[in-house]
């Protein structure tokens, strides 16, 4: 277990509280419904021992109530994590890069897999800066900047998919970040050509069938030799 500051500024005034690093990280991106501060206390200098004044929580959170207060900070604020767990943190991220590499990339030349220490070296040679999104989100750039150290490309399937128009806000989206061509029919549906990774095409229907019921209609599009 790590303790690790939490802290917010409202009203003018700082406010900090100690919580454990795990606990509040989970908490803030909404995976637990409760987190608590390691002493029950709000601080307006934690290093000092200077405790906010009910008066001032009052003032900034409309309560005095401390665990309401705490939860307010966590999800609100800032929680300060330490080298340790940025450092563990960017080592999954990697881990998950070259995985998904593994699973869905190709050498252009031979149409053979690429091995995962190939892989690892290309990421190290061209100092790939790995964000702290989705691996698809970003594995387009991954992608083009590797591919200066060796061949490389993603095996995709191009899809066509006919989305009816009472969905299209709540699936625009998933459907962007792969989309090649888009069309907006007449009576609102939009018709779009997406390009996805192989090794995510279950995954990516899972979440276009859940957000539209089941009423997007999917065609995959051969390509021509």
């Amino acid at each position: 277990m790590v303790n690790t500051t939490a802290r917010i500024k409202k009203v003018g005034k700082h406010f900090e509280i100690l919580v454990d690093l795990d606990e509040a990280l989970k908490f803030k991106k909404g995976e637990t419904n409760s987190i608590t501060s390691e002493n029950e206390v709000i601080f307006t200098n934690i290093k000092q021992g200077e405790r906010a004044s009910e008066k001032d929580l009052k003032e900034a959170f409309g309560t005095t109530d401390v665990n309401e207060i705490v939860q307010k900070i966590v999800k609100e604020g800032e929680v300060l994590t330490t080298q340790e767990h940025r450092d563990a943190e960017q080592e999954k991220k990697f881990k998950q890069v070259v995985d998904f590499l593994v699973n869905n990339a190709v050498d252009p030349q031979t149409s053979n897999p690429i091995t995962s220490e190939r892989i690892k070296s290309a990421l190290e040679q061209a100092h790939i800066n790995i964000k702290n999104v989705p691996v698809e989100n970003q594995i387009k750039e991954i992608v083009e900047q590797i591919s200066k150290i060796i061949p490389i490309k993603i095996e995709t399937k191009k899809v066509k998919i006919t989305i009816p128009a009472i969905h299209t806000g709540k699936v625009y989206g998933l459907v962007n970040q792969y989309k090649e061509k888009e069309n907006w029919l007449d009576n609102g549906d939009l018709e779009v050509i997406v390009n996805i990774p192989a090794g995510i095409i279950m995954d990516f229907y899972d979440k276009l069938n859940s957000a539209t019921h089941g009423s997007a209609l999917t065609e995959e599009v051969k390509e021509l030799k």
